[in-house]
């Protein structure tokens, strides 16, 4: 698309975009002090935490408006009110957790930052597919390695002993994942990028299989699934769905007696065997659901706050439970906006390669999304992944943030803005 027909797209005036996020300070300095006062003592960290947040909202805003004169800001305010809703339910559970919340939101800020401006120069994009490339797979080789096992899983490396720094690889290797099957497959005439990409995917997924991390493994093969779609045609087509195939049976081969002894929980949580065991969480989190009703009991009123991984994998029942079902709705619909926004970003995208990383990126965290509120309202099976945005989780944060920088980057407004973007 041509700057002239970009000139034509609707523009989003400015007014909308400081409105609502004013309106949605409003809204974070309530939930915040409703968090800070629902202990038994009145948290300050937690006021502390969702201030530097707001500051942090204002500050970007008019510096892209001011400076580099932006006027779509439509990702960032649905990222900011899902990051600002966990740093509420974080901080009425743990003070200190939101504190260190805010700041693993500003690490994925600032990622998300350099994305949109590395994704601007698909030239370098396309150069830098096999170093990324081998960073992802040398990652995951140091995972395999060194990473501890959590909850059944090997994907934890700490460095800096128990007190240190703790990351998940396989959450940048997200980021890694869309990048490299973009970069690889936005001119795919030949089948040597087939097949690369096709390797480079097994390597990823294969490895998440010894690690024994299905929820993620399930992740970068629906991933690989909507990459694969976007770039479907004549043989390429066949090819990648028998790669896909091949990818789908080595997951379930390899954790067919975990799946097994899930699916044994499946639909069954409320028997006597498993109500106060393996189906512990799914029932605690239906019954918070139920009890919390439309509108919710009020922060720090639940019961799911009390169960284990509250404010990670359970935190969406949490937020039903005290906020509402009405408001865990509106999460869920934040979600969609993201998904439609790069539909029709990926219609008017400059090139194939903005095409697949908005879908792929959106695909990715819709799924994401789905697997966690399925899983914990026994809808699907429990696979333990987190809630995009709003679960406690460093890693998590600054993927998600990175994964929506590829929707941002797939907006032809975003750099008709910053004065144009380099063009392959």
């Amino acid at each position: 698309m041509d700057r002239e027909s970009v000139k034509k797209l609707p523009k989003i005036r400015p007014i909308n975009n400081f409105a609502m996020l004013a309106l949605m300070t409003v809204f974070q300095v309530v939930t915040a002090f409703c968090s800070a006062a629902s202990g038994e003592t009145f948290e300050m960290k937690v006021i502390t935490a969702m201030a530097l947040f707001i500051a942090t909202e204002w500050v970007y805003l008019f510096t892209f408006y001011t400076l580099l004169h932006r006027r779509n800001f439509e990702l960032e305010l649905i990222a900011f009110f899902l990051c600002s809703t966990g740093i509420s339910v974080i901080g009425s559970v743990s003070a200190n957790a939101a504190f260190k919340q805010y700041f693993m939101i500003l690490a994925g800020i600032l990622i998300y930052v350099f994305m949109v401006f590395l994704l601007g120069n698909v030239d370098l994009c396309m150069k830098l597919r096999l170093p990324v490339a081998a960073g992802a797979i040398l990652l995951l080789i140091i995972n395999l390695a060194i990473a501890r096992t959590t909850n059944g899983a090997r994907n934890w490396i700490t460095i800096g002993g128990e007190n240190g720094i703790t990351f998940q690889p396989s959450e940048f290797v997200k980021i890694a994942f869309i990048f490299v099957g973009a970069a690889t497959l936005e001119k795919i005439q030949t089948s040597k990028n087939i097949f690369a990409y096709i390797g480079f995917s097994v390597a990823c997924v294969g490895t998440l299989i010894l690690i024994k991390d299905f929820g993620t493994a399930l992740i970068f093969f629906v991933t690989f699934l909507i990459i694969a779609f976007m770039t479907s045609g004549d043989i390429k087509t066949i090819i990648l769905a028998i790669a896909s195939a091949v990818l789908g049976a080595g997951i379930v081969l390899k954790y067919r007696s975990y799946v097994m002894a899930r699916f044994s929980v499946y639909r069954h949580i409320w028997e006597k065997d498993f109500y106060n065991a393996s189906g512990y969480q799914q029932t605690r989190t239906l019954i918070g659901l139920a009890s919390g009703g439309l509108l919710g009991l009020g922060i720090g009123n639940g019961n799911t706050r009390r169960v284990f991984a509250s404010t990670t994998d359970l935190i969406f029942g949490v937020i039903c439970e005290e906020w509402g079902f009405i408001f865990g709705v509106i999460i869920v619909l934040m979600f969609v906006a993201i998904a439609i926004s790069a539909l029709i970003n990926s219609i008017a995208a400059r090139s194939t390669f903005y095409s697949i990383v908005a879908v792929a990126g959106a695909g990715m965290l819709l799924f994401q999304t789905a697997l966690n509120i399925f899983g914990i309202t026994d809808v699907l099976p429990l696979t333990g992944v987190t809630l995009p945005f709003v679960s406690q989780g460093g890693s998590s944060m600054m993927c998600c943030w990175a994964v929506l920088a590829y929707i941002k980057a797939s907006d032809v407004r975003t750099y008709n803005y910053l004065g144009g973007a380099k063009k392959k």
